[in-house]
């Protein structure tokens, strides 16, 4: 009978040891999830790391090593290029710049730059190469011709070039960023080359900021001419583009933020 006491004593000391040592996993664990949710319950799913890829009208996708892109085919360029732009990626390194290339990853092959030869047309950077002087292989990666489309002179070199600018400002600035850009590559009818490159009417940049938990987006909308007026006179929602170009945005952020994002047009955080 002694024996028999003894074993049940065993039995409920083990069974009420396990029962603690469950309740203190919960109960770790439920506080590893709430910690963790006040920097990613503003994904979808609660994503630890942050996708901030557009959905993309193609089903081409083109990772490279600091950017990714979806190439459209039809109209031979990117519908969009997205990236990270980190503080540190911010260099002034004086590379060579590389001739441009077709890009060996576009499985139905990117334009050849001749397209481009006496078109009228500059081979303009969508993912722009001061963006990614850190690094001399990424530098290089910019000069793929999936990466560039037909641009007027004076917009590439005018008001294109100030946006670009001032998106490595924000990098520095707000210590990283996410940009999304390309041309708008609907309503266009003028082509360059052999391949039929389109040239884009309008080019779009679309930029988020998050910091330490508050998300902030600005997008522009600008005609490929030359342009004197300042930036913000270009800022629009991202609604609009997207209503332009079929394409959705950061759509794994929580639906809620993305829809106030992406209907805002306050542009006054941005610029001070």
């Amino acid at each position: 009978m002694m024996i028999v006491k003894r074993g049940l004593l065993v039995i409920f000391i083990v069974m009420f040891l396990f029962s603690c040592k469950r309740d203190f996993s919960n109960s770790s664990d439920s506080n590893t999830k709430d910690s963790l949710k006040g920097q990613v319950a503003l994904y979808e799913d609660d994503n630890i790391e942050f996708d901030y890829l557009p959905t993309s009208t193609t089903n081409q996708i083109v990772k490279h090593d600091y950017y990714t892109l979806s190439y459209n085919e039809k109209f031979e360029q990117a519908e969009w290029v997205a990236y990270e732009l980190k503080k540190n990626y911010i260099k002034n390194n004086d590379f060579k710049r590389p001739y441009f290339n077709e890009d060996p990853k576009v499985t139905t092959g990117s334009a050849d730059w001749r397209n481009y030869k006496q078109s009228g047309y500059d081979k303009g950077h969508l993912c722009p190469a001061g963006d990614m002087e850190f690094d001399k292989k990424a530098y290089e990666d910019t000069f793929l011709t999936s990466n560039i489309s037909p641009q007027v002179h004076e917009f590439n070199d005018g008001i294109w070039n100030r946006l670009e600018q001032k998106v490595r400002y924000w990098a520095v600035e707000y210590d990283g960023i996410y940009v999304v850009t390309g041309g708008v590559l609907t309503d266009a009818s003028v082509t360059i080359g052999k391949e039929k490159v389109l040239v884009p009417k309008y080019f779009y940049k679309v930029v988020l900021d998050e910091t330490n938990g508050e998300f902030k987006m600005i997008a522009f909308l600008i005609p490929n001419e030359k342009s004197e007026r300042p930036l913000y006179d270009f800022v629009v929602s991202v609604d609009s583009i997207e209503k332009l170009t079929g394409i959705d945005f950061f759509p794994h952020l929580d639906d809620k933020i993305e829809e106030e994002l992406e209907k805002n047009t306050n542009y006054k955080s941005w610029f001070f």
